[in-house]
């Protein structure tokens, strides 16, 4: 699964995979606990596909930094917690993202994109950041 089925909502945890579209908005899983929910298209939503994080040069997108961890990590659950101090937090972004904008990379970010590789990679949601190109929802049909 590509990452434009996985959403964040402004004000629930976790990351949601897209199930189904209504007329209203879609409905959505929860990948903390599998609840389903309606979303309408009046919530904050962001497609992880369309996240990009800044660097000092450029917009990285959020699958390449995504890779990155992946690659440090061998594949497995990051080293720290997104629960871990802002420091910590900022010393591992660092080590991943040498060139990122600290001015506008907030710890909160960081805390938010550990956790979601984490989710994701709990879930093997990662595989398909590994292609070359990502299959979106036209070509799979």
């Amino acid at each position: 699964m590509s990452l434009d089925k996985i959403l964040s909502i402004s004000g629930k945890p976790g990351l949601f995979k897209i199930l189904a579209q209504t007329r209203s908005g879609f409905i959505a899983e929860s990948l903390i606990d599998k609840k389903k929910m309606s979303v309408g298209i009046h919530n904050n939503i962001s497609v992880l596909s369309e996240i990009a994080v800044y660097t000092l040069s450029e917009e990285l997108p959020l699958k390449e930094v995504f890779k990155k961890i992946k690659d440090k990590e061998n594949a497995q659950q990051t080293s720290i917690s997104h629960k871990d101090s802002k420091d910590t937090l900022e010393e591992y972004f660092f080590g991943i993202l040498p060139d990122y904008d600290e001015d506008r990379v907030y710890a909160s970010d960081i805390k938010k994109i550990v956790q979601w590789y984490n989710l994701l990679q709990k879930h093997d949601l990662l595989g398909s950041i590994e292609d070359g190109e990502e299959v979106t929802a036209d070509e799979e049909e």
